[in-house]
């Protein structure tokens, strides 16, 4: 291809691609959404300050700067009706302690729970649960300031980055441990009690229908009461079911109706077989697949 007809191809992919039409990527960008590159900038910068951060000095140098930060990521976004992002701001700054508070027992509860931990200090650098709860419960703060878009960002950093799937606008206890943690989905109106314990490959999730908007903000998500061990594997759908409190729900349980109180959930063990392997004798070093 010569230089010229390459220079004619590229033109008309920019005159197609500039042309107006009303598919959704462009209503999105006639809304306006956060840069996500900026979005995560500023989320890991308030993580590292909520979790790492005690020198008064700093923290005065930190906090106005975080401030800053999120009145120019929610200047992209488009502005739902009687939302205010200047009071958005200012009452977030505010509510960082108690968010600190709370992680703090989080951490104890990891701690406590699983006895792998050394320190709190491995908790904090090195559980994948404990960078997700973080992220999550100031995203939740977020939502409940009625924030657009950015805490769902924030979610879905902490997601990629943990494989721990918790939709902001969950409902969350106090101290909520989760182990390993890879493949954990909390939906958007899941609620958990406090001292709950999961572990990976659990699904608080919602029944699947054909038209999601219909039934956008219903509860769709199960309740989890407190005190409550969910194994991995585990899934329980369904906004109408509640998990009542002090209950264990064994692994790779499927649960859609609701569980009294101090109950545990076993699901019927698969049937399999063992086979011993007839045939020529092997050496020590040779392995077989024989599936």
């Amino acid at each position: 291809m010569s230089s010229k007809s390459l220079q004619e191809v590229c033109a008309a992919t920019a005159a197609s691609l500039s042309a107006p039409r009303g598919d959704a990527l462009a209503k999105a960008d006639e809304e306006g959404y956060p840069d996500w590159v900026q979005a995560v900038v500023w989320v890991e910068r308030l993580k590292r300050v909520i979790l790492h951060e005690r020198d008064e000095d700093t923290l005065a140098t930190e906090i106005p700067a975080l401030a800053k930060g999120l009145a120019e990521l929610l200047a992209d976004v488009r502005r739902e009706e009687g939302f205010d992002p200047s009071a958005a701001v200012a009452a977030f700054i505010p509510r960082l302690p108690q968010v600190r508070a709370q992680l703090a027992e989080d951490i104890e509860a990891a701690f406590e729970g699983d006895p792998a931990a050394r320190s709190f200090g491995e908790i904090i650098v090195a559980y994948p649960s404990i960078h997700a709860i973080t992220i999550y419960r100031l995203a939740h703060v977020l939502v409940e300031l009625g924030v657009p878009q950015l805490p769902r960002i924030m979610s879905e950093h902490a997601h990629a980055r943990t494989g721990i799937d918790i939709h902001p606008g969950a409902t969350i206890g106090r101290r909520l441990f989760i182990d390993h943690g890879t493949g954990v989905v909390i939906g958007e109106s899941s609620e958990i009690g406090d001292d709950v314990r999961m572990y990976h490959g659990v699904t608080l999730g919602a029944f699947s229908p054909r038209r999601g908007q219909t039934i956008r903000g219903t509860k769709r998500h199960p309740t989890i009461g407190d005190n409550v061990t969910i194994y991995p594997g585990a899934t329980i759908l369904g906004g109408e079911t509640v998990v009542g409190s002090g209950s264990v729900v064994n692994g790779n349980a499927y649960v859609t109706e609701s569980v009294p109180p101090n109950s545990r959930v076993i699901p019927e063990a698969p049937r399999q077989e063992v086979r011993q392997r007839a045939g020529a004798e092997t050496k020590p070093e040779q392995v077989h697949w024989d599936i």
